[in-house]
């Protein structure tokens, strides 16, 4: 008597695992092609977006800048008025616009060349909308709520206003675009460094340049580890604090910038996101020139 026998039947050994198994049926392989490729189809969809999105908010943002230079343009041009301690005109008609701008961050022969916000509200708000507060990835350049810009002049002392903290922190993406803070990172290079030296940050009052001092990569700590902390430091009320601060800064640096700082100075300090790390940071620090 022969046993019927067809392609369904369990193989006639069993596998190494001892089981024995069917043989995937042809639907069961299609199920399998069909998920691929709808996962594969999503995922170009998303990645698509995602690029679209992303040309979207960079020229979103060149329009901004545009319209930023030319209304600084055009408020410098119908006056010329100068008073001590008040606003700089080109800076008091963005003001107008936006209550939450700062300053004006700029490095010669880089993309950074953008407007600072302070939203004391939210410190995080402008990371995802730019100076209109309309949504964009790009977000904008953001000072420390524990920062303090200040109010006047160092040529005037400061009367009627305030004197600004010790160190400025700005905050900005790593934009793969290379906007924003997308190519800080190229402070690593000693060359780089060296012939991009020189960092303007306008406040509302005043024009105030910086000098590179320091260049390193460091990361966002737990609140209980005990380790040097770039970020927390704002104000220097003492000859310890800031020894503290400036030896722990110029160890870290990559290079030697031959740049020297003491007790008084003041300083402006770039941090972005770095990926040698969880939470890794890169940051340059300059020392006020100016």
């Amino acid at each position: 008597m022969k046993l019927f026998n067809s392609k369904k039947t369990v193989d006639s050994e069993p596998k190494a695992d001892g089981i024995c198994r069917l043989p995937l049926s042809s639907f069961s392989q299609n199920k399998f092609l069909i998920l691929f490729i709808v996962i594969f189809i999503i995922s170009l969809l998303v990645f698509v977006t995602t690029m679209i999105n992303e040309m979207i908010d960079d020229k979103a943002l060149k329009e901004q800048q545009t319209k930023l230079y030319e209304d600084m343009q055009m408020a410098t041009e119908n006056s010329n008025e100068i008073v001590e301690n008040k606003m700089l005109l080109e800076y008091k008609a963005l003001y107008e616009q936006n209550d939450e701008f700062i300053g004006w961050l700029k490095i010669e022969d880089t993309v950074i060349n953008y407007p600072v916000m302070q939203c004391l509200e939210d410190e995080n708000f402008y990371l995802s909308h730019d100076f209109y507060k309309a949504e964009n990835s790009n977000g904008c350049l953001i000072l420390d709520n524990d920062s303090n810009a200040g109010v006047g002049t160092r040529a005037n002392e400061y009367v009627s206003g305030s004197k600004p903290s010790t160190n400025l922190i700005i905050h900005g993406h790593t934009m793969k675009s290379g906007q924003m803070f997308g190519d800080l990172n190229l402070y690593k290079n000693k060359e780089y460094g060296f012939s991009h030296n020189i960092i303007c940050f306008d406040t509302l009052y005043e024009k105030r340049e910086y000098e590179l001092i320091a260049v390193f990569y460091s990361q966002i700590f737990y609140e209980n580890d005990d380790v040097f902390k770039y970020y927390k430091f704002f104000q220097a009320d003492s000859h310890e604090e800031f020894d503290n601060w400036y030896n722990n800064i110029k160890e870290m640096s990559l290079y030697d910038t031959r740049v020297t700082a003491e007790y008084g100075d003041e300083f402006i300090t770039l941090s972005c996101c770095a990926y040698h790390v969880k939470d890794g940071r890169f940051v340059v620090v300059g020392k006020r020139i100016k």
